[in-house]
C-alpha cells in the first residue's frame, strides 16, 4: 500500500509554505506558492533559511474564503492506539492560515464576511473526532479490506479511500490532482474511535470500535433528514466493532441512518416540529437508489426501524413498511419495533424482545473472520440498518446489544471465552464494553444534535436510573435552545467545509446579510417587557384589587398573544442557514 508521510515541519515565508517530510531517508518538501497558489515538490536545500519553522502533523487542505486561500493543517494529535500494528491518531488541534498576508484589501463588509466564514471552518474544526492513520485505510471495513485486487492495493490513501468517509476530500481536491502529492495528505475520517486492551481469562485481546460519518448528505438534526435524489441518508454512520487476538481478527459492522425517503422536520420553536413527508416526489427511486447501494456495499439488509407507531412518527413508520413492501427485494428485511411504548415505564428488560426477534437473523449473517494464518474463515454476509427518528439515542442502545451479542460468539470462536461463560459475566470486560458504546453514542450525538445523546446511563449500567433521566431532561432541553437558535451556523459551516457551498466573491452581498423581518427585532422585546409588567403589577399591587386584576390581566394578555403569534410563526424566529440551498432542507 503507498503510505503517506508521518511528520512534518512548516516552514513559512512571505512568498510560500514549504512542507517539509521529516520521515528518515526523505529528502522531499512541498512547496506552495502564496500569490499564484500553485503546489510544487521541491528538496530541503531549496527552503530559505529566514523561513519561520514549526512541527505540523498533517495536512487538512485548502479552501478559497473572501481573503483568498487558505492553508489547513493539523497541529497537535493524539495516539489512540494501534490497529492492525498500525498507530491510529486522533486530530485534536488545527491552524488555518491565510495566503494572503494582510487582509487590507478587503472592505469593511469583506473583512466581517471573511471573518464569518473563519468562524464557520473553525465551528466545524472544533466539533470533536476527526481522525486519521498514515500507513492504513481508516475509509474501510476489514472486510472491505481483504476484498480488494492488487491493483486497489498499489493505490494511494487519497485514491483508495471510501469517499463516503472522506470529510476532508473537498480540501484536498487540489491535491488529488497532483498524484505527486499524494503522500503529503490523507483522508481524515469524522466520528468516533475507541482502542482498548482488555484481558478475560488471562487472554489479553484488543477491542475497538470504529464509527464512520458518512460526508453525504451531512448536517444537523433537524435542518437534514431523509434522503438527497442520490439516495444518500441524513446521518448515515458505519460503525464496526473490530476484535484482534493472538493474530487472528474479527469484525461486526453496522449501519444507522435516517429514514430513506424525502421528509422533514425543520424548526418552528415547537419543542418536537411535526414531521411532513413530500407529497409531490417519488420517493420509490431514491428509496430503490438507497438500498441498492447498501446491498452492493453491505450485502442483505434488515431494516430495525425503532421510532413511534402512534402519534407524530406513525406515518413515517406506516410509509417505511409500505416503501419495503413496494420495493419487493428479499434482500431488504423489514422490523418495525416500538421502541418506547415497548420500553415505557422503565421496562428496559423488554430490549431482550427485540434481540431474540433478530438473533436467526444475525447468526444467518454472520461476522467477518480471518484466523492467524491471514485465511478468512468466514464473510458479513449482511448488516442491521438501524433508525429512530435522530439515529442517535433509540439506535445506539440496539446496536450495543446487537454488538454484544455477535462478540460473545466471535470470542468463543477465538478461544477467549470458554463454553458457557459470557460476557456479561465480565465484570471489568463488561464496564469497558459499556462505556466504550455509550462514549460513542455521546460522540455520534455531539456531532448530529449538539449534545451528548440520552439513554446513555442504561447503555453504561444496563438499567435506566432516575438520575439518567435527570440528565436526558438537561441534554433535551440544550437540544433545543441549539437546533433552534444555532443550527442554521451549524448547518451553514458543514455546507461550506464540505463544499456543498463554494465563496463567491463577486456576489457576497446578499448571502449573509439577509435583512431580518421586522417582527424577529420587535416581537420577542414586546413580549418579554409585557411580561415583566405583569410581574411587576402582580408584586406592586394598585390601591384597588379590581385596578391590579386589569392591570395583570392587560399585560398578561399582551405577552401570551405575542408569545402566541412568536410561536406561530415559529420559522421566522429560528436561526436558519444561510449558504444552503432551499431543496436541500426540504
Amino acid at each position: 500500500m503507498a503510505t503517506t508521510y508521518e511528520s512534518f515541519k512548516l516552514h513559512t515565508t512571505p512568498e510560500k509554505f514549504y512542507i517539509e517530510a521529516c520521515d528518515d531517508g526523505v529528502n522531499d518538501v512541498l512547496s506552495i506558492d502564496r500569490v499564484s497558489t500553485e503546489m510544487t515538490l521541491t528538496v530541503r536545500k531549496d527552503i530559505p533559511p529566514s523561513a519561520v519553522t514549526r512541527p505540523i502533523y498533517g495536512i487538512m487542505g485548502t479552501i478559497r474564503l473572501v481573503a483568498g486561500m487558505y492553508l489547513i493543517v493539523i497541529t497537535k494529535k493524539k495516539k489512540m492506539g494501534d490497529l492492525l500494528g498500525h498507530p491510529i491518531w486522533k486530530a485534536v488541534e488545527f491552524d488555518v492560515i491565510s495566503y494572503k498576508k494582510t487582509v487590507l484589501h478587503l472592505t469593511d463588509s469583506q473583512m466581517q464576511d471573511n471573518k464569518t466564514f473563519l468562524s464557520m471552518i473553525n465551528n466545524v474544526l472544533n466539533t470533536d473526532g476527526f481522525y486519521f492513520a498514515t500507513n492504513y485505510d481508516l475509509t474501510h471495513t476489514l472486510q472491505r479490506l481483504s476484498n480488494t485486487s492488487p491493483e486497489f492495493q498499489e493505490m494511494s490513501l487519497l485514491e483508495r479511500a471510501d469517499q463516503r468517509f472522506v470529510w476532508n476530500g473537498h480540501l484536498l481536491r487540489e491535491f488529488l490532482a497532483q498524484p505527486e502529492l499524494h503522500k503529503f495528505a490523507f483522508p481524515v475520517i469524522h466520528g468516533f474511535i475507541v482502542m482498548k486492551s482488555c484481558c478475560i481469562n488471562g487472554k489479553v485481546f484488543d477491542w475497538n470500535i470504529i464509527s464512520r460519518r458518512s460526508c453525504f448528505r451531512a448536517g444537523v438534526r433537524y435542518y437534514v433528514r431523509g434522503i438527497d435524489s442520490e439516495g444518500h441518508a441524513a446521518n448515515f454512520v458505519e460503525t464496526e466493532q473490530i476484535v484482534q487476538y493472538n493474530g487472528g481478527k474479527a469484525s461486526f459492522v453496522q449501519t444507522r441512518g435516517s429514514i430513506p425517503f424525502y421528509w422533514s422536520q425543520r424548526p418552528n420553536l415547537k419543542y418536537k416540529p411535526k414531521p411532513q413527508i413530500s407529497k409531490y416526489v417519488n420517493h420509490l427511486d431514491g428509496f430503490q437508489r438507497h438500498f441498492d447501494s447498501q446491498i452492493i456495499t453491505y450485502g442483505k439488509q434488515v431494516i430495525l426501524n425503532l421510532i413511534n407507531q402512534k402519534g407524530s412518527e406513525k406515518p413515517l413508520e406506516q410509509a417505511f413498511a409500505k416503501m419495503v413492501a413496494s420495493l419487493g427485494n428479499g434482500m431488504v428485511k423489514y422490523v418495525a419495533f416500538d421502541f418506547h411504548k415497548e420500553c415505557s415505564r422503565m421496562r428496559w428488560h423488554r430490549l431482550q424482545i427485540l434481540v431474540d426477534t433478530v438473533a436467526e437473523m444475525q447468526d444467518e449473517y454472520g461476522y467477518f473472520l480471518v484466523d492467524a494464518d491471514g485465511t478468512v474463515q468466514l464473510q458479513q454476509e449482511g448488516t442491521f440498518r438501524s433508525n429512530c427518528m435522530d439515529c442517535l439515542d433509540r439506535t445506539n442502545v440496539i446496536q450495543s446489544l446487537l454488538a454484544r451479542r455477535s462478540l460473545q460468539s466471535q470470542l468463543e470462536r477465538m478461544g477467549v471465552l470458554h463454553v458457557g461463560q459470557r460476557i456479561e459475566e465480565q465484570a471489568d470486560f463488561e464496564k469497558i464494553y459499556k462505556n466504550a458504546w455509550a462514549d460513542n453514542a455521546n460522540a455520534c450525538a455531539k456531532q448530529y444534535a449538539g449534545t451528548g445523546a440520552l439513554k446513555t446511563d442504561f447503555t453504561r449500567t444496563g438499567k435506566r436510573t432516575h438520575w439518567g433521566l435527570m440528565m436526558d431532561g438537561w441534554n433535551s432541553m440544550v437540544r433545543y435552545y441549539r437546533n433552534n437558535f444555532s443550527d442554521g451556523f451549524r448547518q451553514d459551516s458543514i455546507d461550506l467545509f464540505l463544499g456543498n457551498y463554494a465563496v463567491d466573491e463577486a456576489d457576497m452581498g446578499s448571502v449573509l446579510h439577509e435583512p431580518k423581518d421586522w417582527k424577529f427585532l420587535t416581537l420577542p422585546i414586546i413580549m418579554v417587557v409585557a411580561f415583566s409588567m405583569c410581574i411587576i403589577c402582580l408584586l406592586m399591587a394598585g390601591d384597588t384589587w379590581t385596578e391590579t386584576l386589569a392591570y395583570v390581566l392587560f399585560w398578561g394578555t399582551a405577552s401570551f398573544a405575542t408569545g402566541g403569534f412568536i410561536l406561530f410563526n415559529g420559522r421566522d424566529f429560528v436561526d436558519a442557514p444561510k449558504l444552503v440551498q432551499k431543496e436541500k432542507m426540504d
